[in-house]
């Protein structure tokens, strides 16, 4: 079977070029459907690796009551079915990483037929971009969430104890994470949009005041006030990558102005 036949079979169309509207409800619910079975596959299989990694989200509580030499910090669950929900909390969000090459090729395969061939160079290099740079992002914020722990548990009075909760402790730390991932990702958003011609080279760079900003104050809320090198690491980090979409964006620019001066150039000979 030719290439052309297996691409009409991912999404058979009309003879236009379109295809009807309950095919595409049709195509929309296959896909969503591979997406659930597969998360749930996954969540399944994550929610037997539970106890490694609630030890691991726990290791910065053991570490501190080790250092104090006493029970400093506890996680508490306050209801009978509370440690089974932090069970499943953790499979959902690792089963949706997991599954992650699974829903991704499906929102692909569903979104393709509808792109041209430039917008699909451009989706290649965004996705292929962004997952390293989210997943450093999430890598640097479980780096500084146990810091965090440990400075907030500092200000418990002597003969205190600090008894976490294990929803507060478990969103806490799911949000650290997720919101530095996202912030990494951050800065490719302002090269597509340059790809796109929205804003340019010179457009980005002129606002690096505010982005410098943005980044310290972003650091200083997400590590702890007194942790000042982790501080310093995760704007600097945040600016590098914001001057490196700049130099993309500018890279791009150069690109394109070549180009409408040689087709200029054309005209005027032709």
């Amino acid at each position: 079977m030719t290439s052309i036949a297996r691409f009409a079979r991912v999404r058979p169309a009309r003879a236009g070029g379109q295809m009807p509207l309950h095919r595409h409800i049709a195509e929309l619910r296959k896909r969503l459907l591979i997406c659930a079975v597969a998360v749930v596959v996954a969540m399944v299989i994550a929610f037997i690796a539970t106890d490694g990694i609630i030890e691991a989200l726990t290791a910065p509580i053991r570490i501190l009551n080790e250092e104090q030499g006493r029970a400093l910090a506890a996680l508490n669950f306050d209801t009978v079915t509370a440690a089974f929900d932090l069970r499943v909390r953790i499979a959902l969000a690792v089963g949706v990483v997991i599954a992650a090459p699974v829903w991704l090729s499906q929102i692909w395969l569903f979104l393709v037929p509808a792109l041209t061939r430039k917008e699909i160079g451009y989706a290649v290099a965004f996705v292929g971009t962004a997952i390293p740079l989210f997943f450093s992002g999430c890598f640097v914020g479980w780096l500084i969430s146990p810091h965090a722990i440990v400075l907030m548990a500092s200000f418990v009075p002597e003969g205190g104890a600090q008894i976490l909760q294990y929803s507060f402790y478990y969103d806490f730390i799911l949000k650290l994470v997720l919101v530095v991932g996202v912030a990494f990702v951050l800065p490719l958003l302002l090269v597509l949009l340059n790809l796109v011609g929205v804003v340019s080279a010179r457009g980005i760079l002129r606002g690096w005041r505010v982005a410098v900003l943005v980044s310290a104050v972003f650091a200083a809320l997400a590590t702890p006030a007194a942790d000042v090198v982790s501080m310093l690491m995760l704007a600097g980090i945040l600016i590098v990558l914001y001057l490196a979409a700049a130099g993309v964006a500018f890279i791009v620019d150069a690109r394109r102005a070549k180009r409408l001066k040689a087709h200029l150039e054309q005209g005027v000979a032709a």
